[in-house]
């Protein structure tokens, strides 16, 4: 039954926010494989100096955000819990933890000792053992929920004192709550009872008189209690749903969720309550996820586990919610905690879900496009074509048939009779009714479509061969692209875009840019392309994307950077300035630049989205803290969205960036000590030193751990930290990335020092927060000043004399022996040098000799994850003709040509050598399949548009070549051979071609 209201209920839809049927809670996951002691997590609490501690079926954690401290029922009554089952967490002021559990009562962590003390459970104790909640109330006691009855304790005696609470009352009594004027709220098995202020007996809950579905919800077993932060007092119900009592007393329902159903059917148990935002309340459900329900607007929506998406929510039985200190929200479920932060909506990502109308229909988006309805068509591979329709907040999915059915869709265009689509040839969609046309240019549909530009009845189509001048009224078309003799042809046969630049069309293409002054010019194009030596002109020559600005800027994204254009007059030559690596871009290969409404070019990288501010050229990373969820792009998709939002595609989906969006201010998250060890020794949680406090360290055994994190909870592992200890480490040691950030000393020497500790977070609005400890080291006896002293004159007596006997000899034997030595050493460098080069070197081409390639691959192979190195084997297609034509020195000098052409498109780090006769190999760290694809890609083609003259005849070259990612386990013979299968694959299937090994 509720799930059917799930689907009848509206939506909460943000009238100033089109995106937000889209825009899906991200949810971190914290589970087993975390730390946590079971998966069925049931509360939640944050501590004192900002730790949360999590309740579960199998213990108690507390958790940094790194590490995981555990807590079980073992039988030990002073370091372990009565019972593993944790009902129930407040923490306490001192620093100390109140615990209820399941059937082992109350007992307190003492933070000063990590012990537990119990309360006792019968006379003088809880009335049973079973805690249900807990609550403070307005002064120094905690109010305990059981299954025989209401208990107060008082924290300073330690008294527990049980509470009558009336007539009508059940023994069993699931939650408490003192509102903040006083009154006390019992939900109790047989419903909702109140002690208003000033008085000492329980009555019924006033009621709503005529309202049933509030009637049966406040008659009904109430599991959970909340005032929100405008006074209203939300109650949940064990099986009749929910309500809520406003601040002047009225009781409200919830539509669809409020009072037993006609047909008798209950609704989930309510777990919880928490306030995420102003006019946003989270329900937490026994078996149903969240409901996301708005007061105002009397409508909800459903948050709940979706099987196609890791980020949702893990488990639909939530029991808990929490806020921290930082604002993320934290939820108990039924298979580990969900951790949620709302600030971070810079950007958020669109995937595939069970929940088609708000959803991708996969993760490929190959192309992006806004038509003039305000709806976005994205290009998907598989032949499909996802529209979003902002205004009415749905998805519709499309899928090409026929030969169109399994090919990517790259490029569309808005013509009069209809939305053009680019494939493997071109289709055409009815915008109305979404009916689709396949194959409207049947002379196209051998070839891939890159893009679509339209002018008038004219359509220009990008291809792998050049451009297509389509006439749509007559249905003819005509084709131009690269002549090799002549340069003011096109510059490529590759064009990826086609962009109108002020009344010039611009041309992007795999070797440069061609520039037209309207779209029926055929040839004489001005060509900007890389000329080495020159900064001002195209940094690089694969050219992927382009873009403008409102203020007139103009960028083109390229393998080498950023080329922003500088301002020039009519007839003046085009410069630009380039944007990459050594200016803090995370890489050189740009695929797809948009530029925001305040003229800032945004740009999606091979990892990732960054912000350029043209005034300063300063760069801006887009991080998990902004709601980056996709960390890879590798097409040139991008669009910019009616309200400005900006739209980039990639192989993890699509990411959704508002460029205007700011996150609230909130206080600077603690860099704290989380544990410490001195020598061996834990230190108790409550001894840990806060910010400029000391550790103290004996005489004996000096040694110190020290674990830190930053106590903001968002994006843990994109949180950089190192530490210094100041009168003993030279610079600052940085944690290794994956690592838990912790500082370890041995045999540390007698002394003050101070240690710092730093931690970096990396997004749009990056912070650095530093905390600074005393260390403070007892000296042994003989380390005293008197000690020393006694004993440095006994030895400078001693000394004395040896030194005087000795100078003179030692002198005279260290010349001769420093000049033997210096000719000796003069000597072996100069050898060791000429063979280290004979030995690791080929001759004809400068790249490693196989030996010395496969010695530095064995290194590659050990540091590489699988997946994240590709090996690539090239091979020159018809190389014996060559030599049989034009003879062995013709031979030789393609050979070099095609490792002088490797070797220009390698990137630092990778490796090339010569694998024997016309083989080259050639390994990629650091690389996925896809970018070791692409990089075979532009090899291949680089090779293949270089010309080599020969007795002034040209030889045309091509190479074949095959690609392998490293596989789990796999030895580098195995990563080779499945390299070299895919060599051959190539080779069988025509030459001239790139292959990826199965």
């Amino acid at each position: 039954m509720l799930l059917a209201l799930f689907a009848l209920a509206s939506p909460v839809h943000a009238e100033s926010d089109p995106w937000a049927p889209f825009d899906m809670p991200w949810f971190d996951h914290v589970g087993i494989n975390d730390g946590l002691p079971h998966s069925l997590t049931t509360a939640l609490a944050q501590d004192q100096r900002g730790l949360v501690w999590i309740g579960s079926l199998g213990g108690l954690v507390r958790y940094d955000g790194h590490r995981m401290q555990v807590f079980t029922a073992t039988g030990n009554t002073r370091t372990d819990l009565p019972d593993a089952y944790v009902r129930s967490l407040v923490p306490l002021s001192d620093g100390d933890m109140l615990i209820g559990t399941n059937s082992g009562g109350v007992t307190r962590f003492d933070a000063l000792t990590n012990t537990f003390h119990a309360y006792p459970i019968g006379t003088n104790g809880t009335s049973d053992r079973k805690i249900f909640a807990m609550a403070r109330d307005d002064k120094d006691g905690v109010w305990i929920a059981t299954e025989r009855g209401l208990d107060h304790l008082e924290l300073k005696t330690g008294r527990i004192f049980p509470v009558p609470t009336g007539p009508g009352t059940s023994p069993r009594s699931f939650s408490v709550l003192q509102d903040r004027e006083g009154n006390l709220w019992l939900g109790n098995n047989n419903g909702l009872f109140l002690r208003p202020a000033g008085s000492n007996a329980f009555v019924r809950a006033p009621r709503a008189p005529g309202n049933a579905q509030i009637e049966s919800t406040l008659n009904d077993g109430i599991w959970t209690l909340h005032e929100d932060r405008s006074g209203r007092l939300w109650v949940g119900s064990t099986q009749s749903g929910a309500v809520y009592r406003d601040a002047d007393g009225q009781w409200h329902a919830i539509k669809g969720f409020s009072g037993i159903q006609r047909d008798h059917e209950r609704h989930p148990t309510v777990r919880g309550f928490m306030e995420v935002q102003p006019g946003t309340m989270w329900i937490a459900t026994d078996g149903n996820g969240l409901l996301a329900y708005d007061p105002e607007a009397g409508s909800w929506h459903a948050i709940s586990h979706d099987t196609a998406m890791p980020s949702s929510l893990p488990g639909d039985s939530v029991r808990a919610l929490m806020r921290d200190h930082q604002g993320n929200i934290w939820a108990a479920t039924d298979l580990g905690v969900a951790r949620y932060n709302p600030t971070a909506r810079k950007a958020f990502a669109i995937l595939p879900s069970t929940h088609a109308e708000h959803a991708l229909s996969n993760t490929n988006v190959r192309g992006i496009f806004v038509d003039s309805r305000r709806r976005i068509w994205l290009g998907l591979s598989g032949g499909n074509i996802d529209v979003i329709d902002l205004d009415r907040g749905v998805v519709h999915h499309l899928q090409l048939d026929g030969t169109q059915a399994r090919r990517d869709v790259q490029a569309f265009a808005e013509m009069p009779d209809g939305i053009w689509v680019g494939t493997q040839g071109v289709a055409r969609i009815n915008p109305d009714t979404f009916a689709i046309e396949g194959s409207v240019i049947p002379a196209l549909d051998a070839r891939p479509v890159l893009h679509l530009l339209p002018d008038g009845e004219r359509l220009m189509i990008a291809t792998y061969d050049g451009v297509f001048r389509y006439e749509t009224r007559k249905r003819t078309f005509t084709h131009f692209g690269n002549e090799p003799n002549d340069p003011r042809s096109l510059a490529s046969d590759t064009v990826r875009g086609i962009a109108r630049i002020g009344s010039d069309i611009w041309y992007v293409t795999g070797r440069g840019i061609s520039i037209a002054a309207n779209t029926s010019q055929n040839s004489g194009f001005l060509n900007l392309l890389n000329r080495p030596g020159d900064p001002a002109s195209l940094p690089n020559n694969l050219a992927s994307s382009i873009s403008t600005d409102p203020q007139g800027g103009l960028w083109i994204g390229t393998y080498g950077g950023l080329a922003m254009m500088e301002p020039r007059s009519s007839g003046e030559p085009y410069r630009f300035s380039t944007m990459g690596l050594a200016q803090g871009l995370p890489s050189d290969n740009i695929n797809a630049v948009e530029s925001d409404g305040l003229g800032n070019p945004w740009v999606s990288l091979p990892n990732g989205i960054a912000m350029i501010d043209p005034s300063t050229h300063t760069v801006h990373n887009l991080g998990a803290r902004d709601g980056l969820r996709i960390a890879s792009y590798i097409y040139a998709a991008s669009a910019r969205a009616p309200d400005g939002e900006l739209l980039f595609g990639g192989l993890g989906g699509l990411t959704v960036v508002r460029p205007t969006w700011q996150p609230p201010d909130v206080p600077d998250a603690p860099l704290a000590v989380t544990y410490a060890v001195i020598n061996g020794h834990p230190l108790p949680f409550g001894h840990l030193p806060r910010v400029n406090e000391s550790f103290h360290l004996g005489a004996r055994n000096r040694s110190l751990r020290v674990d830190f994190a930053l106590l903001d909870f968002q994006a843990p592992a994109d949180t950089s930290y190192s530490y210094h200890m100041e009168g003993l480490d030279e610079n600052w040691i940085e944690v290794p990335r994956g690592s838990l950030p912790s500082a370890i000393y041995t045999t540390l020497p007698h002394g003050e020092y101070t240690l710092h500790l730093r931690a970096q977070t990396h997004g749009m609005q990056p912070r650095t927060t530093e905390a600074t400890f005393g260390v403070s080291i007892e000296p042994r006896w003989y380390e005293t000043v008197a000690a020393m002293v006694v004993a440095g004159l006994v030895l400078l007596g001693l000394l004395i004399g040896v030194i005087q006997l000795r100078t003179l000899y030692l002198r005279k034997q260290a010349r001769q022996l420093q000049q033997q030595i210096d000719l000796r050493t003069r000597d072996l460098l100069a050898a060791n040098q000429r063979l280290d080069e004979l030995a690791s070197t080929d001759a004809l081409t400068g790249a490693c000799n196989r030996r010395r390639f496969m010695e530095l691959a064995e290194d590659v192979l050990a540091q590489s994850r699988p997946g994240e190195a590709c090996m690539a084997l090239l091979d020159l297609d018809g190389f014996k003709q060559i030599n049989d034509s034009y003879g062995h020195l013709a031979g030789d000098g393609v050979i070099r040509n095609v490792s002088g052409t490797i070797l220009l498109q390698r990137r630092e780090g990778d490796l090339v050598g010569r694998y024997g006769g016309e083989e080259f190999v050639i390994c990629l760290p650091g690389s996925d399949l896809a970018h070791g694809m692409a990089m075979a890609e532009c090899i291949r083609k680089a090779v293949e548009e270089s010309h080599l003259m020969h007795d002034e005849q040209p030889i045309t070259i091509t190479v074949s070549i095959g690609v392998a990612v490293l596989r789990e386990g796999e030895t580098l013979s195995q990563w080779l051979s499945r390299a070299d299968d895919a060599l051959y694959e190539a080779k069988h299937n025509g030459r001239n071609r790139c292959v990826a090994a199965p």
